[in-house]
Parts: C-alpha cells; sequence; structure tokens
C-alpha cells in the first residue's frame, strides 16, 4: 500500500472516529434520550465490552442476572438509587463496593468539584497545592489518636501498596502478617496481602514476607511473631481490616483487635488498619479503629473518600513513622493523588458526613436493617446461614453459592442491585448509602422476603 493511500484511510479513519466521538458527546450532553438513542447505547455498549473490554464481563452478568436483564445498562443516579438507560429504578445496595456513602451525586460534592474545576483541575506538580494541605488537615484532625500525616492515592490498592513501602521503610523490616480471608486489593504488593488463591496464582512468586494467619485468631498471629522473631524475619507490620470486607461481612472477636495491637507494641512492628471499606462511616462510626478502641500506625482510606464522585485515597499515619518520607519526599509518589478535584470531593465529602451525622445515622439504620432482614429470614434457615453486620455493612451468607445467586437475580429483577463478596461468594452484601430512606430500607426488606420464599434450598 503506498504512502497516499495510507495517509487516504487514516484520514477516513480519524473522520469516523470523530463523527463517533461528536455522537457520544452529544448523548452525555443530553437530558433525556429516547428510544432509538436507548437501543444504540445498549448495543454500543454491548459489542464494546465484547470486542473491546472484556467479554467476561457479560459472562459474569449472565450468571447473576435472569435473562434479557445482563444488557442492564446504567445511565444515571441520584441519592441511594441509580437509573438504567430504559428509566429503570434501582436502590443501589452495592454502592459501588461502598463507595457511595454519601449518596449518588451528592450536591455538595458535585458542587464542591465542579466549582474547583472551573479553576483548576489539576496541579503543575511543583508548586505547593494548597487542598491537599487542608485536606491532610482535616484528615489529621478528624482520624483516631495521633495519626497525623497524609499522602494521597487514587484508590484503595494504592493506599495499601504506600502504607507497605511506608512500613518497610520505617522499620527496615520485611516481613507482613496479613490474615485469611483478607482483601487488600490486586496490584502486586497489596495482592501479597490478599488472600483468596484466585487472585493470587496466576501472579506468583509475589512479594516475599508475607505470612498469612487466620482472622481472628489470636494466638496464631502470637505465635508468628515468635517464630519471625527467633528465625531474625522480625514483623515491619500487621495489616487488617477491622471488619472483613471482601471476606463475606466478618467482625473480628471481642478484644482481637486491642490484642493486636499490643502484640505490635511488644515486637515493635506497626498496624496497618484497612480501612478502605469501613471508614468514612460506613459501620456507624468515621473509623472503624473507633467502634475498638483501637489506634493504629498507619490509616489506609479509598473507596467512599472521595464522595462516589471522584476516585481518591489516602493513607494517613503517626508522625514518628511518617518522618521516614521527611528527607526525600519523592520517595514514594503519584501524579494523579491529591490532585485538586479529588481534594475537594474529599473535603465536601467529609464535611457532609460531619453536618449531616452520617456515621451516626448509619449505626441506628444498620440496626433496624439487620433486623428486618433477620425477621425476613425466619423460618428459611435451611437456606440462610447467618446475617451479620455493623452498621450499613451487612452481609447475609447462605448455605450455597446458588441460593445466593438465585437471591441476587430475583433481587435485581425486582429493582434491588446486590451483589457477592469477592472472598467469600456465598454472602452477598448490602452497602448502601449512608442516606438511604427508611422506605427504602423497608422496600429492600420485602424484596428480600419475598425472593427467599421463590428459592429453593
Amino acid at each position: 500500500m503506498s504512502i497516499d493511500i495510507k495517509r487516504e484511510t487514516k484520514t477516513e479513519q480519524n473522520q469516523q472516529v470523530s463523527e463517533y466521538i461528536n455522537k457520544v458527546l452529544s448523548l452525555i450532553e443530553k437530558e433525556e434520550i429516547n428510544k432509538e438513542e436507548v437501543a444504540w447505547i445498549t448495543k454500543e455498549t454491548v459489542d464494546g465490552f465484547r470486542e473491546h473490554v472484556n467479554p467476561g464481563f457479560l459472562a459474569y452478568r449472565k450468571t447473576v442476572t435472569k435473562d434479557g436483564q445482563f444488557a442492564a445498562v446504567e445511565w444515571s443516579d441520584n441519592g441511594a438509587c441509580f437509573k438504567d438507560v430504559n428509566g429503570k429504578e434501582y436502590i443501589d445496595c452495592l454502592g459501588g463496593f461502598g463507595i457511595y456513602n454519601v449518596g449518588h451525586r451528592n450536591p455538595k460534592v458535585v458542587k464542591a468539584v465542579t466549582d474547583q474545576l472551573k479553576r483548576q483541575a489539576l496541579h503543575s506538580q511543583d508548586l505547593l497545592d494548597p487542598l491537599r494541605a487542608m485536606l491532610a488537615k482535616i484528615l489529621a484532625d478528624i482520624t483516631p489518636g495521633d495519626l497525623k500525616y497524609a499522602f494521597f492515592t487514587n484508590s484503595g490498592t494504592e493506599s495499601v501498596e504506600a502504607a507497605l513501602k511506608l512500613a518497610k521503610m520505617y522499620s527496615e523490616r520485611s516481613t507482613f502478617i496479613s490474615t485469611t480471608r483478607a482483601f487488600h486489593g490486586k496490584s502486586l504488593g497489596s495482592l501479597s496481602g490478599t488472600a483468596k488463591g484466585m487472585f493470587r496464582k496466576p501472579f506468583l512468586p509475589l512479594i516475599p514476607g508475607f505470612r498469612h494467619v487466620p482472622f481472628g485468631d489470636i494466638d496464631m498471629i502470637r505465635k508468628t511473631f515468635e517464630v519471625c522473631a527467633s528465625v531474625g524475619e522480625d514483623v515491619a507490620a500487621v495489616i487488617l481490616e477491622p471488619i472483613q470486607g471482601e471476606g463475606g461481612i466478618i467482625l473480628p472477636p471481642e478484644g482481637y483487635l486491642k490484642q493486636v495491637r499490643e502484640l505490635c507494641d511488644q515486637y515493635g512492628s506497626l498496624l496497618i488498619f484497612d480501612e478502605v471499606q469501613t471508614g468514612m462511616g460506613r459501620t456507624g462510626k468515621m473509623f472503624a479503629a473507633e467502634l475498638y478502641d483501637v489506634v493504629p500506625d498507619i490509616i489506609c482510606l479509598a473507596k467512599a473518600f472521595g464522595g462516589g464522585v471522584m476516585p481518591a485515597g489516602a493513607i494517613v499515619a503517626r508522625e514518628e513513622v511518617f518522618k521516614s518520607w521527611f528527607p526525600n519526599p519523592f520517595m514514594h509518589t503519584t501524579t494523579f493523588g491529591g490532585n485538586p478535584l479529588a481534594c475537594a470531593a474529599a473535603i465536601a465529602t467529609i464535611g457532609v458526613l460531619i453536618e449531616e451525622n452520617l456515621p451516626e445515622r448509619a449505626g441506628v439504620v444498620g440496626e433496624y436493617f439487620l433486623r428486618g432482614l433477620k425477621e425476613a429470614a425466619k423460618g428459611h434457615e435451611d437456606k440462610v446461614l447467618e446475617i451479620r453486620g455493623q452498621g450499613l455493612m451487612i452481609g447475609i451468607e447462605f448455605h450455597k453459592d446458588e441460593i445466593g445467586y438465585e437471591v441476587s437475580k430475583g433481587m435485581f429483577d425486582r429493582g434491588i442491585l446486590v451483589a457477592g463478596t469477592l472472598i467469600n461468594s456465598k454472602t452477598i452484601r448490602i452497602e448502601p448509602a449512608l442516606s438511604i430512606s427508611y422506605e427504602e430500607v423497608d422496600k429492600v426488606i420485602r424484596t428480600f422476603k419475598e425472593v427467599l420464599s421463590l428459592v429453593k434450598a
């Protein structure tokens, strides 16, 4: 093919791409879309996932929805709900795996982001950016104990990576204790702390030095500390979710976290709390650490940290630990972490949580929700193994995966989105907006009861 023909072909291709982009942008601009546009969006979405994103997502959707529902395409959202392109509304009890603590498109968070966008979207990286300093001060004020210095990220796995690197640099040790059923992310460092073999095996060997022990077993952690010390592999840190999220909403035994704190102090090790899912009011306190009266050395945040509007995360650490990065602040950096838009979103999110008293509300509404679900499950002990939770972080565990799948399908068909957890597929999660109304809670409970009565054990 000659150069001229190639140029002509490329020009035609660019013209087609430009036309496609303009059509997409015009749809984004519209407040309402017609039936023809709905059909086009649905087809382009399904085809795009099949040909250019990952067809595995389509296969997954087919396994967790009833016939024809797999191609549901979400289009808009507000409060505790979202709508698909056909206008069907769903109560969101999955909540983007826990990102919508202040609701979908909270107006105060959206306003903060759009106001900042009018002035500056990203920063130059070299000068001092004000919102990062202000957000760090706010975090120092609201986090437990003497946590003081913050480093900002874009996601939960990045927060965990930062915490692991900080712990290594502080202690000059390389051994970490994590737990079974833990989920800390899927980048190589955080995946080393994650427990599920399916996620780990294809990428072995991972970062060396990680020891996994059963969650809640303080004697096993104690023995692991002893063994590591005796062979010269002293523990840099223990990393824990105060309440395991992806593991199936697993609450710690009474006194467990305090005992872990004591062991860390005894052996000169750090305690890292992964509060990516439990933080920002989800469990009835701003941070789950407060529930158990334990102050970690490093706390990891993300998911709801950006208010469901911006991807944002952070770690906050004690000065004694964080000062390892003082001599050279470029030892660990990120281009987009702590950008002005994300910081604006996080600042507004914290403001909403405090002003509307959402952490406390999560505790009260969560108790009501938990009672209602347990009442709805009475008489179905052959299907439901346990319903447990803290605040608006609730897990419904079934005897078999198949029951959970059928319940999820039935609820989705009736306008309620729930889903299983990544580590424990028998458990479906309830993690709605902390602002969810009692009427919406009652609808979820009624729907659960109805669907449960139709599912076979």
